[in-house]
């Protein structure tokens, strides 16, 4: 919840005297609200006071406001896709939450593109199995362990067998999107298990679930359409980053794919979920990861899955994600004795007053009471993840610019 400061508590934040603060108001370079305490007075939200801060940074020192805005600083691209406030999450304008708990996989993704939710889900093409057999092969030929990397080759073969993905334009890219997301679930499901049956046509939350091995039910399939959406999109992180860097190129949607996954496979960025069940695997039992987690503690070491610089009192996406996983029936009792073990950390970390648990933990949660394989929360995450990515997209082909930020020199220049 955003604090809220009196008047004089905000001047000697700004470092200014009162008159200078009211001045700001008056010009409307600052709000502020009226409060119980009479007519004179005034309060003032933190975030905003420190908004103020930053932007008044950034014009008297324009070269370290531009540094920073690298490093989860001032804003650096115009977007109409997403939006947080700390507090929600919003696609388009519209509640990502409510979305999770009443729309489809496919009408997020439509709202996404196209900036409009349709009024009932469209199932997107089938795929055969004769589109994604050699796409499949080649990746298990490779012999990846690691199931983000598996997807970056199933992209990279997938991309020659679609003659049409150089259609840069909005239907062309969205067309190209309901194809190539199919193609890649069904080959995920061919490479990891021999077939694509289940994953090959009907709700994507369903193909989803099948591909990635977890057995299909109407509340499963539930369950990770819930993923998929809550997945879809989050602002300008550093895979979307990476996304749009491609995009801005002329870049197809499959290689905007490729460049986004390749980012996304990070252990800072998606693969924070193998950190998360790697935890979870070498805790072993509930009490053993409460010991663990205080002797992590008191040496000061992070724990991976818990704090977002986003979301200081809780990122929105999370909370509903972990009441679903909670209140599902595990389906193996090794899925019964993880879930109670990451539940343990979960609680373990509140009961300390420390950060509180990511979207990492959340889809490690959701994975586990599908009854996915290791990995699967990362791919639950790539999978939702793409439609974000498409809809950066498209805004960048529409913009036809090319990013390409600058470098401040600092190392040793030559001497003539």
């Amino acid at each position: 919840m955003d604090t809220l400061f009196t008047s004089r508590e905000a001047a000697a934040r700004l470092g200014v005297k009162l008159e200078t603060l009211y001045a700001y108001v008056a010009r409307g370079l600052l709000r502020s609200e009226r409060s119980a305490g009479g007519a004179h007075a005034r309060r003032y939200s933190a975030r905003e006071l420190e908004g103020f801060l930053a932007r008044r940074r950034g014009r008297r020192d324009p070269q370290a406001a531009a540094a920073g805005a690298l490093f989860w600083g001032m804003p650096v691209v115009e977007s109409a896709v997403s939006c947080t406030d700390g507090e929600r999450l919003l696609y388009r304008g519209r509640d990502a939450v409510g979305l999770a708990a009443s729309a489809r996989f496919e009408q997020v993704a439509t709202l996404l593109w196209e900036e409009t939710l349709p009024d009932a889900a469209e199932d997107w093409p089938a795929v055969a199995a004769r589109e994604v057999e050699a796409a499949a092969s080649a990746a298990k030929r490779a012999s990846s362990s690691s199931p983000l990397t598996t997807a970056q080759l199933l992209v990279a073969a997938l991309a020659p067998t679609d003659d049409d993905r150089f259609v840069t334009g909005p239907s062309g890219v969205t067309a190209t999107a309901r194809r190539m997301i199919p193609r890649l679930v069904a080959a995920l499901a061919m490479a990891s298990r021999g077939t694509i049956e289940g994953a090959a046509s009907g709700p994507m939350g369903a193909r989803v679930l099948a591909a990635l091995g977890g057995r299909i039910t109407e509340e499963r399939a539930r369950a990770a359409d819930r993923a998929l959406i809550l997945s879809a999109e989050h602002e300008l992180n550093a895979s979307t980053f990476a996304a749009r860097v491609a995009a801005s190129t002329g870049a197809d949607p499959y290689s905007v794919l490729g460049a986004a996954l390749a980012t996304l496979s990070g252990p800072k960025h998606g693969g924070a979920t193998e950190r998360v069940e790697a935890l979870v695997r070498e805790s072993g039992s509930p009490g053993r990861a409460v010991r663990d987690l205080g002797r992590r503690l008191a040496r000061g070491e992070v724990v991976p899955g818990f704090g977002h610089p986003l979301y200081p009192h809780g990122d929105p996406r999370v909370a509903p994600l972990l009441a679903a996983a909670r209140a599902s029936q595990a389906p193996t009792r090794r899925a019964a004795d993880a879930r109670r073990t990451l539940f343990a950390l979960v609680d373990a970390m509140a009961a300390r007053d420390r950060p509180p648990p990511t979207l990492d933990v959340a889809l490690v949660a959701t994975a586990g009471s599908l009854g996915l394989a290791p990995g699967g929360a990362a791919l639950l995450f790539a999978c939702g993840r793409a439609a974000g990515w498409i809809a950066h997209a498209l805004e960048q082909y529409e913009m036809d610019e090319l990013i390409r930020p600058r470098a401040r020199y600092v190392g040793p220049r030559g001497r003539e």
